[in-house]
C-alpha cells in the first residue's frame, strides 16, 4: 500500500471509531524527507507538502514532526473523552500499564498558540508522550500509521476512565513510579529506533507488545 492510500486508510479507521471528529485531520511523515502527507477528516484528497511550507491546520502537524524526530503519524481531533481533557487541565495521569508503555507521560498542555508553533511543539513534546492537548485540540502521535490508530484507541479508553473517575471527585491513583520508569523507558527505546529508521529513509518497525 502506497503512503497516500495508507493515509486514507488511517483516516477512515479513525473516523469510523469516532476518534477524529468532523474537524480533525491526520498526517504521515515521509521517511527520509522533510515532508509529510496530510488530509482533513472530510473527503479531501491527501496532499504532500514540505514541513516548513505547511500552513493552517497542516502547520500544527508539521510542527510536531519538526519538534519530534521519532513521530511518523499524527492525528488532530480526538474522541469525545479526549476532548474533555482540556477542561481537566490538559493532562492524562499514567494509571494503566499499557498507557505508560505506548502513550507515556502526557505532553505539556498548551492553552493557546501565541508564539512560534515549532518552538512550542518542541518544548511541550519534550516529555516524549504521544498525547498532547494543544489549543483545546487533542493530538495523538505514533511512530507508524498502525501505532497511531492503536494509540488513539488507547488514549480514548484511558481518557474515558480518567474523566469519569475525576468527575466523582475521588482521588485518582497513578501507577508506581518504577512501573512508569520501566514502561516509559521501553517507549523511549522504540522512539530512538524510529528516529534511526526515518534517517535511513525507512519506516520504523511496529511495536505491539509490552
Amino acid at each position: 500500500m502506497d503512503i497516500f492510500h495508507l493515509l486514507d486508510d488511517v483516516r477512515v479507521r479513525l473516523h469510523d471509531r469516532d476518534l477524529l471528529g468532523s474537524d480533525g485531520s491526520v498526517s504521515l511523515r515521509v521517511a527520509g524527507e522533510a515532508s509529510m502527507i496530510w488530509c482533513s477528516a472530510g473527503d479531501g484528497a491527501p496532499q504532500k507538502m514540505a514541513l516548513h511550507a505547511a500552513q493552517g491546520e497542516a502547520a500544527l502537524h508539521a510542527a510536531v514532526y519538526l519538534g519530534r524526530n521519532d513521530v511518523g503519524a499524527v492525528a488532530v481531533g480526538g474522541g469525545a473523552f479526549m476532548r474533555v481533557l482540556d477542561a481537566l487541565g490538559g493532562e492524562l495521569p499514567q494509571v494503566f500499564d499499557e498507557q505508560a508503555r505506548h502513550l507515556g507521560r502526557t505532553a505539556t498542555p498548551l492553552p493557546a498558540l501565541n508564539g512560534s508553533i515549532v518552538a512550542d511543539a518542541r518544548r511541550c513534546l519534550a516529555t516524549g508522550g504521544n498525547l498532547w492537548i494543544c489549543a483545546q485540540r487533542a493530538l495523538v502521535l505514533g511512530t507508524t500509521a498502525q501505532r497511531l490508530v492503536l494509540n488513539a484507541e488507547l488514549a480514548e479508553k484511558c481518557a474515558k476512565a480518567y474523566a469519569l473517575a475525576a468527575g466523582t471527585g475521588a482521588r485518582v491513583d497513578t501507577l508506581p513510579w518504577w512501573v512508569c520508569r520501566i514502561a516509559n523507558g521501553r517507549l523511549r527505546k522504540d522512539q530512538r529506533h524510529a528516529v534511526e529508521h526515518f534517517l535511513r529513509g525507512q519506516l520504523p518497525d511496529e511495536s505491539n507488545g509490552y
